[in-house]
Order: structure tokens, then sequence, then C-alpha cells
């Protein structure tokens, strides 16, 4: 907090006196009223359904601004990172605070080698789960376990033992999504394989050499990491915010990453992408044309899924570079989805159309990540898997960065009691 923070206040008059509240402006000039005294100094409380007005901490990750389009990770702009780093440089910016240089990626990179894998037991145990359960429950599992196979990395008050799971659940988690999509198709485990790179690893640990040295692979595999590198943190969305929760009642990360997937595993969070495929499937089952369907979506009687955005008011910085990797897979697939090609149909008749394009209902990343994911053979229940892979880093950055905040203690909002006022029992009034 800077001197002139310090001189800025706004008032809140209510009945009873006035309240000074100090106002923080932010890096990027965003300003910030302080609440912490209202409740002691006026017996009131704030209401805000969904903290969508409500700053929880301070963090220095991730900034984003809506209405202009911005996404950056650590100060870096989300275009410039997807095309020009790798997802490990980028997760080793989120968590880390800054790029690797050389040989800091190398050991960051061996590290994660020399864990991926899994111990025997817990495959066994995974390998034991419902095999047509959810992806996301059986992760979810799987890394609230991870506590108790390495309870030498679980002290939050450690350093080193943090800094031990860090790398553990980067290295496990996909090692364990890869392992529980092969139990779903009935497939032996695919063991890590240490001399490929982690992006490489996970997708032949899911599907063997199905694309391996092809140039269609090697665009999958493209998309695949500029996906994850899209995904790697959004500031406080809902499973971020729920890691930090169940973190601040310091508990292991293990748990507040698990916790964090079950978040995300909500169809209004991380479903989306899965959502878009289902509206495709829709379209092409019932035989509807692009333009009657935006028609129909116009009038209210259909939705549009993958477009416009809650956060981003202008469009979606991360769905340009991965839109022109859709469109190469397309052009070079022999046998194309057929809903990755009416997909990009859809995108092509609703930004030529003013209705869409007057309400700055553009396609957000969701858009392209399903049906990607389609085409490289993922079934629909997979995709919020891959989500949090992708998201991982994010989690991991912001348990970290919220044990070193002075500011840090148990999270405990309050609420408005709209229940019954005090009633005795019969017989004891």
């Amino acid at each position: 907090m800077s001197e002139d923070d310090k001189e800025r206040t706004v008032e809140l008059h209510y009945e009873g006196g006035v309240l000074k509240l100090p106002v923080f402006t932010g890096t990027e000039g965003e300003r910030t009223i302080e609440l912490k005294t209202l409740l002691g100094s006026t017996g009131m409380t704030t209401l805000d359904p969904g903290f969508s007005n409500t700053a929880s901490c301070s963090s220095k990750i991730t900034y984003i601004d809506g209405d202009a389009g911005i996404l950056r990770y650590r100060g870096y702009p989300i275009e410039d990172l997807a095309v020009g780093a790798t997802f490990l440089e980028v997760a080793y910016l989120v968590i880390y605070g800054e790029l690797p240089g050389p040989d800091q990626l190398k050991d960051f990179s061996d590290k994660l080698r020399e864990n991926a894998d899994i111990p025997a037991d817990m495959g066994t145990l995974i390998d034991a789960m419902p095999r047509n359960g959810h992806p996301m429950a059986l992760m979810a599992s799987a890394v609230n376990t991870l506590a108790a196979y390495y309870d030498d990395s679980v002290d939050p008050g450690d350093e080193d033992q943090v800094e031990l799971a860090t790398i553990r659940l980067l290295a496990k988690l996909p090692t364990i999504a890869a392992r529980i999509y092969r139990n779903s198709i009935g497939e032996k485990p695919i063991s890590p394989d240490s001399s490929l790179d982690y992006v490489d690893n996970f997708i032949r640990m899911t599907f063997g050499d199905t694309h391996a040295d092809s140039e269609l692979g090697d665009l999958f595999n493209q998309a695949v990491g500029m996906l994850l590198v899209l995904h790697a943190d959004h500031e406080l969305n809902c499973s971020t915010a729920t890691v930090r929760v169940v973190g601040s009642s310091k508990a292991d990360i293990y748990a507040s990453v698990a916790s964090g997937l079950n978040a995300l595993s909500g169809p209004s969070h991380g479903g989306a992408n899965q959502a878009v495929l289902e509206m495709l499937e829709q379209i092409r089952d019932s035989g509807i044309s692009i333009e009657d369907f935006l028609e129909r979506v116009k009038a209210r009687e259909m939705r549009l899924m993958g477009f416009g955005h809650r956060v981003y008011k202008n469009f979606d910085p991360r769905s340009k570079e991965i839109k022109v990797l859709a469109s190469q897979i397309l052009d070079r697939d022999d046998n194309p989805d057929e809903l990755f090609a009416l997909a990009l149909k859809l995108e092509a008749a609703a930004l030529a159309d003013p209705y869409f394009t007057e309400r700055k209902l553009y396609p957000n990343v969701d858009f392209y990540t399903g049906v990607i994911y389609r085409t490289m053979g993922f079934p629909n229940n997979m995709f919020t898997a891959l989500f949090a892979i992708g998201r991982l880093p994010g989690w991991v950055a912001h348990y970290r960065e919220q044990l070193h905040d002075p500011a840090f203690r148990i999270a405990r909002p309050r609420q408005h009691y709209v229940g019954a006022s005090e009633r005795r029992l019969p017989g004891l009034e």
C-alpha cells in the first residue's frame, strides 16, 4: 500500500454515523474499497451473492480486464504466451512468478519426469474405482489419496514440503487422468515415458501411439499444449476460490486441489465445452439449418453455447490462436468430425450476423476446446479433466501465494439471516 493509498477514502453514511473506508489502487488502476472495519464499526455486513463485487485477497498472479478483453499471467499477455511459450514454461511462470531460464526449465522438467509415475498400490486403487464413473469424481478421489501416499509433503508450514507436493501434483495428475480414461475404455494403462515432454507424454499415456509421427498428430499435441496454457489460471473463478477457501483452513495442498477439482466438475464452471458439443449434436440430429438455428436463438427458443463470456464483455483473448489451430486441424484431417465442420460453419454464420456482433457475442475458448478434443478421440466427460490439468498451475500458485499473504486468515463469509426469529419448544414457553 502506497502513501497515496492511505489518503484515499470513501465515506459510508449510515444511521449512527459516518465511516471512512480506505480505497486501494491496483497495478492496472483498478480501485478497491477495504471493508474489514465495517462490521466492527457499524454492526453491518455487505450482501454480495456470488461475491461478484468482492475482492477476497490481493494477488500478483493474473490480471483480467473483461471489458477490454485482457488476460495476463504475471504481466504477460495470454496472446504472447499461447504462441511463444510451452505449457511447462507457463506453469513455472504462474507458480514461481517469472519465466524460467534454460537451466531452471530443465530442472523443472526433469523433476516432473522423475515423479510422473504413481505408486503401484495407488494404480490398483484407481483400477478398482467404477469404470463408468465421471473422470472428475475419480480424479478428485485420487488426488485426495496422494496425501496418504506422500505424508512427507502435507505440512503447509514447511516450504520444502509444499514444493515437493507441487512437483508431485503437476507430475502425477496427467498420469492419473490417462489411467482413468484407459480404464473407462477397457484398455491397460500406459506408464509414463521419461523421454517425452509433458504434453506428448500425457497424449501417449492416453491414446498410445495412435497419432504418433504424423502431421495431424503434431497439430493435436500443439493444440493440447496451447489449450493447457490458455486454461492455466483465470483469477478467482469458482474452483480457484474454492482452493483458497479450503487452503485457508491450513488443509494440505492435495486436499485443497481436490476441492478445486470438485468445484470445476460443476456444469456451470468446467462443463461449458461439453455443452457446446451437446448443442452441435442437437443441431445435427434435428436436421435444422445453421440459419434457422440462429433465428431460433434470436427468438430465445434455443441457446447459443460457447459464445460470450461472463467476464469478457468484448472478446475472449484466449480464443484467437486456438481458432487458427482448429482450422488447421480440420484442413489436414482426411476424415474430419462432422461436428467440427459444423462448429466452424456456425461460427462463421454468427460472426456475419449483426445481431450477435452488436451484442459482442463472440466465440470463447470453450467453443473450440470441445470440438478439438472430440476430434482427437476424447469422450465428452473427459473435457473437464483436461481443463483441470491445465488449471492445476493456477490452483497451486494461489494456494502457495495465500500462505505468504500477511493478511492470511481463515475464510469465513458472513450471511444475511432471513429465517425464523426465536421460537420455543412446546411446553417450554
